[in-house]
C-alpha cells in the first residue's frame, strides 16, 4: 500500500516538473505570430498631443470660417503586440485566442521578411501623410471646393513604354482628350484601352505637348493589367489650409474620419448631432472609402471609448458580421457621401435601421 502511494506521489511530482518545464518553454520559445488588440481612439473634433506634448486641435483650418462641433467623430486604431525582435510567447497567444477583442495573426503578414520595424514605421508614417492629403481633397471636394488636383509623374520604369518619353515632374493633363484629375482616373483609362495606344497630354517646363504610349500586358494570378511604366502622384492646390495633428499613428485607415472631421469643422451645426460616432476606412480624393485591417479590434476600441455608432467600410463587412460588441450599431459605407448621409440620419434622430448594415451575403 505504502509503495503504491509512494509511486503515485512520484508520478505526480514528475508530472508537475514536466508541466513546469513545458510552461517555461512555452513562455520563452519564439513564435511565428503577433497579437492585434484595440489601440487608442482619437476624436477628430477634439485635441491631440503635438511633438512637445502640448494639446492642440487635431484638425485646424486657416482661410475659411469654422464652426462649433459636438459629440465625437472618433478614429480607431490597432496596436500590435510583438515584432521580429520579440514575438509574443505561446502563453500570451493562448490568452489572446480566448479574448474576442484580440486577434492572433502571422508575423509575416504584419512584419514582412526583410523589412525592419523602423522601415515599417516609416512606411506607415508616409501612408498617414498621404491619407491626410486625400482626406482634405475628399472633404473639400464634397463641400464644392476646387482642389486644383494635378497628376504628376514621379518617375518611369526602365525599359517600359514610358521610359525616355515621359519625364519626372511632367504633369499629365489629359488622356485621349479627356481631362485627368486623379492618378486613379488615369490608371483606369489605361486599363479601359485594353492595350490600344493612349495619347497623353503633358505639361513640361510650362509647355504643353502630346505623347503616345502603347501599354504592355501583365498577367498576375489570372488578372490582366495594362501598364505604361509610370509612377504617379496627385498634387493639390487647396484653396484653404487644413492641418491635421496626430503623432505616433501610422497607416491610411483614418482617412474617412479625417474627412468627416474636416467637413464638420467647416459647416454650421453638428454633423453627428452631438452623438458619439466612431469609424474607420481609407479615403481617396473622389470620396471612395476603402477597406482596412484590424476591423474587429477597432469595433471593440470604439465601444470601449463610448461610441454608439460605427461607420465601417462595406468591403470589411464579411469580417464585421458576428463580431459586433453589444451596444454598438454598425453602419456600412463605401463613399464619403454615404457616410455624411448616415451622420445626417443620426443627427436628425432618424431611423438608423434603414441605413446600410453589414450582413451575410
Amino acid at each position: 500500500m505504502d509503495r503504491t502511494r509512494s509511486g503515485r506521489v512520484g508520478l505526480g511530482v514528475w508530472a508537475l516538473l514536466i508541466a513546469l518545464i513545458a510552461l517555461v518553454v512555452l513562455t520563452f520559445l519564439p513564435t511565428p505570430y503577433v497579437i492585434q488588440r484595440p489601440g487608442p481612439v482619437y476624436n477628430t473634433l477634439g485635441t491631440a498631443a503635438d511633438a512637445d506634448g502640448e494639446q492642440v486641435p487635431l484638425i485646424s483650418v486657416d482661410g475659411a470660417d469654422t464652426y462649433e462641433t459636438g459629440g465625437a467623430l472618433d478614429l480607431t486604431t490597432v496596436q500590435v503586440v510583438g515584432n521580429r525582435e520579440r514575438t509574443p510567447s505561446w502563453f500570451e497567444l493562448a490568452l489572446a485566442w480566448t479574448d474576442s477583442s484580440r486577434a492572433v495573426v502571422p508575423l509575416d503578414s504584419v512584419f514582412p521578411e526583410g523589412v525592419t520595424t523602423e522601415q515599417r514605421d516609416e512606411q506607415n508614417a508616409t501612408l498617414m501623410v498621404d491619407s491626410q492629403h486625400e482626406a482634405t481633397a475628399a472633404a473639400l471636394g464634397e463641400l464644392g471646393y476646387d482642389t486644383g488636383a494635378q497628376v504628376a509623374v514621379v518617375g518611369t520604369i526602365e525599359g517600359s513604354p514610358a521610359d525616355g518619353v515621359v519625364q519626372a515632374d511632367d504633369v499629365i493633363t489629359a488622356i485621349d482628350g479627356v481631362d485627368v484629375t486623379s492618378a486613379k482616373q488615369l490608371r483606369q483609362a489605361i486599363q479601359d484601352a485594353e492595350g490600344a495606344d493612349v495619347a497623353l497630354t503633358i505639361e513640361r517646363a510650362g509647355a504643353s505637348q502630346q505623347v503616345v504610349l502603347t501599354p504592355e500586358k501583365s498577367v498576375d494570378n489570372g488578372t490582366t493589367t495594362w501598364l505604361v511604366g509610370v509612377t504617379l502622384r496627385t498634387d493639390y492646390d487647396f484653396p484653404i489650409d487644413v492641418s491635421i495633428q496626430l503623432d505616433n499613428v501610422g497607416g491610411p485607415s483614418a482617412g474617412m474620419m479625417f474627412a468627416l472631421g474636416i467637413i464638420d469643422t467647416l459647416t454650421p451645426g453638428e454633423l453627428n448631432g452631438g452623438e458619439n460616432v466612431a469609424g474607420t476606412g481609407t479615403i481617396e480624393a473622389d470620396g471612395t472609402v476603402g477597406p482596412i485591417g484590424g476591423i474587429r479590434q477597432k469595433l471593440y476600441g470604439a465601444r470601449d471609448a463610448g461610441a454608439d455608432f460605427f461607420l465601417a467600410p462595406s468591403a470589411n463587412c464579411d469580417e464585421v458580421v458576428g463580431h459586433v460588441p453589444d451596444g454598438l450599431t454598425v453602419i456600412s459605407t463605401s463613399t464619403l457621401e454615404e457616410s455624411v448621409g448616415a451622420l445626417e440620419v443620426i443627427a436628425g434622430g432618424g431611423d438608423v435601421s434603414t441605413l446600410p448594415a453589414c450582413s451575410l451575403s
